[in-house]
Formats: structure tokens, C-alpha cells, sequence
């Protein structure tokens, strides 16, 4: 345990370093919540998959395929091919549109100099949605945190909580964006490192892993290893597709289009493409391999004590500190984990700031303080929001992989589908957007919050999960308000064409 513990004080240190460095970077608001639009290819990818994934990727889906099987694996399907056409389809232009768009440095913002929304409408809106579900999604980087120096160090739940939370806060208050995806890199490539390479030494340990996973759960769960079965029963189709459904989200969620936004150039952005796609196929894979793997592996059946979503935490144990004596090696590999926690932390505290500071103190309220003053606001922003999340993961026995699914669809209901009609549409107008925004996110708390069928929620009633809906409402608000009011402005229509014509050009180049 001391050469574990030696191996998080030197990454913590190294995170915190960052932060101190990058601190010299941050001149204005744009260098503190988008880095001056300088971001590198590499960087970005792993920047945008690394806050993208978090301790979700090692955590929580792996423990539910450690807990229901292989019919786990519908979500990470899912979530490739929406990463893939994010990639593909909105980074580009999104990058384009922002510059356009009289350089928009946050998604609301984004919104209202694209719809030309003087009515601040869409701010509000876009601001309210961004305040609500990032503070769940914060608060589920922050439980996994606590978790993970729970059972690595046996310290009380709190006590981890707040140690996670005090390093993520000093270097996001310090580094600002800059500091967030340089960590971010370095998290990334951690990140991958261990992904691989422990379910790969457990599986060499293992042997035959097929027998051995049939043999852990004979007569319990018989169809473990077979994808078209859930918990042991044959899959329906609404689990598939909600499943499925968490690829909508990607096109909604603010800290990670925010990094296509980022990109100092599109030859750079191209460069992102590829590295981001390769990196999210790797680590999907290998995550879902873990669950497997730790069913094989890891002595006792943790779901008996509802710890299924330590899995990996377990393996780690087991596999370097008590049946071979590497605790350096298991020490970093845990750093690994913990990476993946810090990086979207992070990212979603400076969007939350960002949405507080620039698009409701700077853009509603029509303060324009200078620039050392606004960089002020914003970090006691970021400190206000860390605190919030922190009350919100205060429960010990809060799910990482519910509170991450719930944030989760609330982003993806509210912005996806308006971040796609708004590239691609050109008759959307700001009031189908506000009415898209609005319609997304209080689908999803109806449908994930509301007792109102014989005391369940909507989804527990029909298993369909709430992105799913909220994405089909809020794009049939978004055609339906633009259509039945005034269409755009000419001036707003010569933009958006401009944009297209740019990118056709471009794409009969290719």
C-alpha cells in the first residue's frame, strides 16, 4: 500500500503542476474556457475522449457487464458509432460555425449568435439545462473518486470524496482550459495503458477464459458470454435500443464538442478524427473485456455486496499486490482509474463556469468586466459548482453508472438534437431552438423522475431510456415551433449558406 500511495502523490503532484504552469496562459476568458483556440490534433482526441469516457468507462460499464453479461455491450456499440459521427459530421463544421458565429467560446453562446437571438432567450435556456445536468455529472466523476480511494486505501468514503475533489479543483482553478487538456493527454494515454494491458495479464493468468467465466457462474447465469441475452434472460428489443441510444448523446454534450471548437486548425482537426475514433474503439473493447475478464478472475462474486463497479479496482488489487508482490506497477495502473475520473471532472466544472460566467453574469445580465476580473468570477465559479457536486456524490451508495445516464440523456435530449439542426437546417430559427432545448430536458426529467405510473417513473415502466425520448421530442419541437414562426433573417440564412458552400467545396476537394 505505501509504494500505491507513493504512485497517486506523484500523479496528483503532476496534475497539480500542470495547473500551476498553465496558470501563465490565461490572459482572458476566451484562453481560460477555450484555450485560444490553439488545441493540437492529439491533444484534442484525447482531450475530447478522456473527458468523454470518464470513471464511467472504468467503472461503471464494467461493472454492469461484470453484473448482467455480455448484453452490456449494446452501449458501447452505441456510443462508437455516435462518436464516430460526431467526428465526421459536426466537428468540422461546428468549428466553422463558432468562428462564424462572431466567435462564440460556449455552446449557449454559440446558440444565440447563430439564431441572432437578441431576446437572450436562448441563453437562459441553453445556461439553465447546462447548470442542472452537469451538476449530476460532476457529481458522478466526483462519487467515483471516492470510491476508488475507498477501496484501494480503505479511507472513510467522505475523507476520499474530498481528497479527489480538492485536486481537480486546484488545477482546473489555476490552468483553466489549457490545464485541463494538457492533464487530459496525459490521463488519456494512462488511461489506454491500463485498459489494456490488466485484462490481458489477468486473461494470461486465467487461461481458458471461456471455461472459466462458465464455471464461476454455472447454473446462475448460464448466457454470460452470449450478447443477445441480459441477466441471464433473452434481450428485448427496448433494451437494445436504449442501449443504442446512448449514441445520441454525443452531439449534445458541451465538453466534448467544445474541444472541436478548440482546434487551432481543421488540418489539425482531421488529425483528431482518426486518433480520437482509434482510441475510442480501443478503450470500448477493453472495458467490456474487463467486466468479462474480472468475472473469470477476481475471487467472490461482488455483486452479492453491490461493489460490481470496483471490478477493475479489485483486479488491479489481486492481480499486482496479492498474488504477485508489483504494487508500483498496480499503483499506476490504479492512477489509471483515477485519470479517467479527473478528466471529465474537470472538463465539466469549466463548462459549468463557463456557462455561468460568459452566457449568464457576461450575456444576460450584460456585465463586461475586464479580463484578470472575469477570470475571477470564473474560478469562483468553478469553486461554487465543485461544491455543489460534492453535496450531490455525498451518498456513498450513489450509482456511477446512474447519475452518469441520467446527465447523460438530459445533454443529449437538450442540445443534440439543436447542435444538428441548427448545421444542417437552415430553417430552424431561435424559437424552434429554445422550444428544442426546453423540450429535451424536461422530457428526460419526466421520464427518469416522475412517479406517475402506479409509482414508478416512465422508465421503469417501459425500460426505454429517457435519451431516446427526449431526443425525439426535442427534434419534433425544434421542426415543429421553427415552421409554425417566422423563418430566419436573411442575414442569418447568408451565414448559414456560407458555411455550406464552404463545406461542399471542401468535400468535392476530398
Amino acid at each position: 500500500m505505501g509504494w500505491i500511495f507513493v504512485a497517486f502523490l506523484l500523479y496528483l503532484g503532476m496534475m497539480i503542476l500542470v495547473g500551476v504552469k498553465d496558470m501563465k496562459k490565461q490572459n482572458n476568458t476566451s484562453d481560460y474556457f477555450l484555450g485560444g483556440r490553439k488545441l493540437n490534433g492529439w491533444v484534442a482526441a484525447f482531450s475530447a475522449q478522456a473527458s468523454d469516457m470518464s470513471g464511467w468507462l472504468l467503472m461503471g460499464l464494467p461493472g454492469a457487464v461484470y453484473a448482467f453479461g455480455t448484453g452490456q455491450l449494446w452501449i458501447a456499440v452505441g456510443l462508437f458509432i455516435g462518436t464516430v459521427l460526431n467526428w465526421l459530421f459536426v466537428a468540422t463544421r461546428l468549428r466553422r460555425y463558432t468562428i462564424r458565429a462572431n466567435d462564440s467560446i460556449t455552446l449557449p453562446r454559440y446558440f444565440e449568435n447563430r439564431f441572432h437571438d437578441d431576446t437572450r432567450v436562448l441563453l437562459l435556456v441553453s445556461s439553465i439545462a447546462i447548470l442542472i445536468f452537469f451538476l449530476v455529472y460532476t457529481a458522478s466523476a466526483l462519487a467515483s473518486g471516492g470510491k476508488l480511494f475507498t477501496t484501494v486505501f480503505g479511507l472513510d468514503y467522505h475523507v476520499s470524496l474530498t481528497i479527489g475533489a480538492a485536486v481537480i479543483l486546484i488545477y482546473t482553478l489555476l490552468g483553466g482550459f489549457d490545464a485541463v487538456c494538457d492533464t487530459d493527454f496525459i490521463q488519456g494515454t494512462i488511461m489506454v495503458i491500463a485498459l489494456v494491458s490488466v485484462p490481458l495479464a489477468a486473461i494470461a493468468v486465467t487461461g481458458d477464459l471461456s471455461s472459466a467465466v462458465s464455471a464461476k457462474l454455472a447454473g446462475t447465469n448460464d448466457y454470460f458470454l452470449n450478447p443477445m441475452y441480459d441477466n441471464g434472460s433473452k434481450i428485448t428489443a427496448v433494451s437494445i435500443i436504449s442501449q443504442l441510444a446512448w449514441g445520441l448523446g454525443y452531439c449534445g454534450m458541451p465538453h466534448i464538442i467544445v474541444r472541436f471548437m478548440a482546434v487551432k486548425s481543421e488540418k489539425e482537426l482531421n488529425k483528431a478524427k482518426l486518433v480520437g475514433i482509434v482510441w475510442d474503439i480501443i478503450s470500448l473493447i477493453f472495458a467490456i473485456l474487463i467486466g468479462v475478464v474480472g468475472r473469470a478472475y477476481i475471487a467472490g462474486d461482488l455483486t452479492a455486496t453491490g461493489d460490481q463497479e470496483k471490478v477493475f479496482i479489485k483486479m488491479i488489487i489481486q492481480l499486482f499486490t496479492q498474488d504477485r508482490n508489483l504494487p508500483v506497477i498496480g499503483g499506476l495502473f490504479l492512477c489509471g482509474i483515477l485519470a479517467a475520473i479527473m478528466s471529465t471532472a474537470d472538463s465539466q466544472l469549466l463548462i459549468t463556469a463557463s456557462s455561468v460566467t460568459e452566457d449568464i453574469y457576461m450575456g444576460f445580465f450584460r456585465k463586461t468586466p475586464g479580463d484578470e476580473k472575469a477570470i475571477r468570477i470564473s474560478r469562483v465559479t468553478v469553486l461554487c459548482v465543485a461544491a455543489a457536486s460534492y453535496f450531490i456524490a455525498w451518498n456513498p451508495n450513489s450509482s456511477i453508472m446512474g447519475l452518469v445516464s441520467d446527465a447523460w440523456a438530459g445533454l443529449g435530449a437538450s442540445f443534440g438534437p439543436t447542435v444538428l439542426l441548427s448545421l444542417y437546417w437552415k430553417r430552424t430559427n431561435r424559437q424552434g431552438a429554445a422550444a428544442g432545448i426546453a423540450a429535451g430536458a424536461i422530457t428526460v426529467i419526466f421520464w427518469d423522475y416522475i412517479a406517475c405510473f402506479g409509482g414508478k417513473t416512465a422508465a421503469e415502466a417501459t425500460g426505454l431510456y429517457s435519451l431516446a425520448v427526449g431526443f425525439a421530442v426535442s427534434m419534433a419541437a425544434i421542426v415543429i415551433v421553427s415552421l409554425l414562426t417566422p423563418a430566419p433573417g436573411k442575414e442569418i440564412e447568408a451565414e448559414f449558406d456560407d458555411i455550406s458552400h464552404a463545406m461542399d467545396i471542401e468535400s468535392a476537394k476530398s
